[in-house]
């Protein structure tokens, strides 16, 4: 897929891998779509993409103002050609220090969030018979590690409802595709891992965002349905769907660093 032209809307925009995506994106001749909570920190992602784009302050909790915000981009750019579900956050600690109140906040962020978007653009697509769903989701989804009980639901309930969607959809010329990075240098583990102990432990494995905006971009242009990073890991989950319980155990000490 050209993407010269394409309109594809953002979440998540204002920093990390939204930001740098909606950069190469324009650098492509696309228009990025930015989407986040805070119209400051959209202006300054703003200011480093060098083409045209769009701009609105939207809160993916809040299902009217996501059906308004996609009403209003279709109204004023005519179409929307990609939907990038990017927003999300996590938090690492342990299940009990965790109140359940916090589970559902990260829920209601990271996959209903994903929900209220991608509800407001298919049918739209739909009438289109054509456009991309570009999920973010997590290595974290396709194998769970402590202290990561309530991230790992998340991402495992995103990558369910990519896959059943794309199942759902094949035929409508709507392309569904997940992305499941491992660890990224980004303000992630601002929130995720304040300490810096887990950032720290696997700092020799961690993905700059330049390379997964790169491999995002892509996978649009390509049209594929989905893409682990790095792809070393792709194949070490190939394994461990093999042999999971096996995995499990010969991998503890490396994988439960947090």
């Amino acid at each position: 897929m050209a993407l010269q032209g394409k309109v594809v809307v953002i979440t998540g925009a204002s920093s990390g891998i939204g930001a740098l995506t909606a950069q190469m994106l324009s650098q492509r001749g696309a228009i990025p779509i930015l989407l986040a909570r805070s119209e400051d920190r959209l202006q300054e992602t703003a200011a480093g993409i060098p083409g045209e784009y769009g701009l609105f302050v939207c809160d993916v909790t809040d299902e009217a103002a996501v059906d308004g915000v996609f009403k209003s981009i279709v109204a004023r750019y005519g179409r929307i050609d990609i939907l990038l579900n990017n927003a999300g956050y996590g938090k690492f600690a342990g299940f009990t220090e965790m109140e359940s109140g916090e589970f559902a906040d990260m829920m209601d962020v990271n996959y209903m969030g994903i929900v209220r978007c991608t509800k407001a653009v298919v049918p739209h697509m739909l009438e289109r018979g054509k456009g991309q769903i570009v999920n973010v989701a997590s290595m974290a989804g396709k194998i769970g590690t402590a202290r990561s009980v309530a991230y790992t639901a998340t991402k495992h309930a995103v990558l369910g409802f990519t896959n059943a969607l794309r199942q759902e959809l094949r035929k409508s010329g709507i392309i569904v595709s997940a992305v499941n990075p491992g660890p990224i240098a980004t303000e992630f583990f601002k929130t995720a891992d304040p300490s810096g102990n887990y950032e720290k432990s696997v700092s020799r494995i961690m993905m700059t965002p330049q390379y997964v905006s790169a491999k995002i971009v892509q996978l649009m242009e390509k049209g594929k349905e989905e893409v682990d990073l790095p792809r070393l890991a792709g194949f070490g989950i190939r394994l461990y769907g093999l042999f999971p319980r096996l995995a499990d155990k010969l991998t503890y000490n490396a994988m439960n660093r947090k």
